[in-house]
């Protein structure tokens, strides 16, 4: 995990806290990221690589963890620690903080940066040495104590604690460039898991030969509506007027939600049929997510099924001019065929009298 000036910040920082493995070093731009190292970094940090890791502490709340999990009551409190290794051939001075945690729009987990005000979790741990020296090949280990409100009302929270070093990099722009570790805790009490489905949007597109089905793309928000941190299950099905013709959609990749989160999902339904209607419908349901080492599993209640559906025109109009140009066809030729019949009894209408005519004036 050694972290580089060209690695994008907020990337790496995303990817390691969903993934809860000990994350590689981000960089964010200095001008974003506030609260910079109060030791001053050692100038040969700046002109070297910097590298370091981190991880949780093996203590009693376990060992080799890949991120914090905790289950407390409201009151409650615990102390456990970080690991921050320097993996380079410079000391680090590294400023140490927790923070809220937070959904991307992507569905990744990401931490509020430095000079962001926490206001859950993040809030709640207090951070024993918020700066800290670290010498080349060493570890130091940073305490850190995890006090719930006694207020706090139930459910799970979402944070991480997070060490940065600021630096400059060849270019001469300083970087803010963070390493953390996810935290989640649930808080003792009933869990209300629900989820919503909204903004269900269809956009039906017919292929050009009339005989083949078209293709449906089915955007949606998911949110997670409840107090417990849930890994959805969905399914989309598109039908024609009646319910005709129904498509079920491959699945869609829905993220695990925390309280509060939303994300927007969209999947292309092919071998949808034009019929007159294409209406989608999404079907929504999960199961809460079980924190490391919990007992309780079996008792997580179940996450209410919801539907939401939207609709869109699938009008076949290739198919409907072919039709137009064929009734205009045949109306062309019956028409014809009537002026031709109509034609033909006016000439013999006026033979006939022609023929009377000739024979009244014969003496």
């Amino acid at each position: 995990m050694t972290p580089t000036s060209r690695v994008p910040a907020v990337l790496a920082v995303l990817a390691a806290l969903a993934l809860g493995a000990a994350p590689a070093a981000a960089a964010v731009p200095a001008a974003a990221a506030a609260a910079p190292a109060a030791v001053e970094p050692p100038p040969a940090a700046a002109a070297t690589q910097v590298s370091w890791g981190v991880r949780p502490a093996d203590t009693v709340h376990g060992a080799e963890r890949p991120n914090f999990a905790y289950s407390l009551p409201p009151g409650g409190t615990l102390t456990d620690a970080i690991v921050l290794t320097n993996k380079g051939d410079a000391p680090l001075a590294l400023d140490v903080y927790a923070a809220d945690g937070f959904l991307t729009p992507d569905g990744t987990l990401d931490l509020l940066e430095a000079g962001e005000q926490s206001t859950a979790l993040g809030a709640w741990v207090e951070v024993a040495s918020p700066q800290v020296v670290v010498e080349p090949g060493a570890s130091v280990e940073v305490p850190f104590t995890l006090t719930v409100p006694a207020d706090a009302q139930p459910g799970d929270y979402a944070a991480g604690v997070v060490s940065t070093l600021l630096v400059e990099n060849a270019a001469g722009v300083s970087v803010d460039r963070r390493l953390g570790s996810r935290m989640h805790v649930r808080v003792g009490g009933d869990l209300a898991p629900a989820l919503l489905v909204s903004g269900v949007d269809v956009d039906y597109r017919a292929g050009a030969n009339p005989v083949v089905p078209g293709s449906a793309t089915v955007t949606f928000t998911v949110t997670n509506t409840g107090n417990a941190r849930i890994a959805p299950a969905e399914e989309v099905e598109v039908a024609g007027l009646l319910g005709l013709g129904g498509v079920r959609a491959a699945a869609v990749d829905v993220p695990e939600l925390i309280p509060g989160a939303s994300v927007e999902r969209s999947v292309v339904v092919d071998g949808v049929w034009p019929l007159v209607r294409a209406t989608a419908s999404v079907a929504l349901g999960g199961t809460v997510v079980a924190l490391p080492g919990a007992t309780d599993a079996a008792a997580a209640p179940g996450v209410p099924g919801v539907v939401a559906s939207g609709a869109d025109w699938a009008v076949p109009w290739v198919a409907l001019a072919v039709l137009a140009l064929l009734v205009a066809l045949v109306v062309l030729r019956v028409r014809a065929r009537r002026r031709r019949t109509v034609r033909r009894q006016r000439e013999l209408d006026d033979a006939v009298a022609a023929a009377l005519a000739a024979r009244g004036a014969t003496p």
